[in-house]
């Protein structure tokens, strides 16, 4: 029967847990530059939400006061 090494065998000289060590032998491929260049989206969904609850808010409110006109206790009207 064929005898086999445990795990807690010799370790070579540098140390490892398998006393391997790995090197890339292949040569490095150059580096190329990269401009990084960010894309200003257009408005979004946010904004057009925003803008539409502040003329809505804008126009309730003279609605609101021309009503009141009609009392003459409104601001505007």
């Amino acid at each position: 029967m064929a005898s086999r090494k445990g795990r807690g065998g010799r370790v070579a000289k540098g140390g490892g847990a398998a006393g391997r060590q790995t090197k890339s032998k292949k040569a490095a491929a150059p580096a190329t530059e990269v401009e990084v260049v960010e894309e200003r989206g257009g408005d979004g969904i946010d904004t057009g939400i925003a803008v539409i609850t502040g003329i809505l808010l804008l126009l309730a409110i003279l609605f609101v006061d021309a009503h009141l006109g009609r009392y003459d206790s409104g601001m505007f009207f």
